[in-house]
């Protein structure tokens, strides 16, 4: 019988760790792809679970309050939350800054109407894969994700517009 080196012990160690973390690793969704559920605190206090929100139309936004196109976004978000809200749709706003005291007063400020939830450990964000700011998910009544913008620029809220009534239609 042969005994292992401590090189090789190492090595294989090493390898099923790679293989472990590998495994465990979430793929960021897709269109088509059921929207990973998350839950997480309110500003306004209870916590609030995507899987709740089956059977409405969600937009998800992700944004920051250094983050200039996402204060920009924020007065048509509005609009569309205002818009639609009665007809089974329910905007979700992402906040992913480390001081939820700042991101309230920044809410605050720009007038946000929707429900804006906190994401201070960026646990939500990650699996979502947001690495621009802001970034917007639609997701359907079933929760699968049906869209995904990142960025901002003007006109995108007309195209948001659209396939929310898409969706509200299905």
């Amino acid at each position: 019988m042969t005994i292992p080196s401590p090189f090789h012990l190492l090595r294989a160690a090493l390898a099923a760790g790679l293989a472990l973390a590998a495994g465990a690793a979430v793929p960021a969704p897709a269109p088509s792809a059921m929207a990973p559920d998350f839950t997480l605190r309110s500003m306004s206090g209870p916590n609030l679970r995507l899987l709740e929100q089956r059977g409405q139309v969600v937009l998800v936004n992700f944004w920051a309050t250094w983050c200039g196109p996402c204060r920009q976004e924020m007065p048509h978000l509005n609009r569309l939350y205002d818009k639609y809200k009665s007809s089974g749709f329910v905007l979700l706003g992402i906040n992913v800054d480390d001081d939820a005291r700042k991101a309230a007063d920044v809410a605050s400020k720009l007038g946000v109407r929707f429900p804006v939830l906190l994401d201070t450990d960026k646990k939500v964000s990650r699996v979502y894969d947001m690495s621009a700011m802001p970034a917007t998910v639609l997701i359907d009544r079933d929760g699968k994700v049906r869209h995904i913008h990142r960025g901002y620029r003007d006109g995108y809220e007309n195209t948001y517009d659209m396939q929310i009534r898409d969706l509200l239609k299905e």
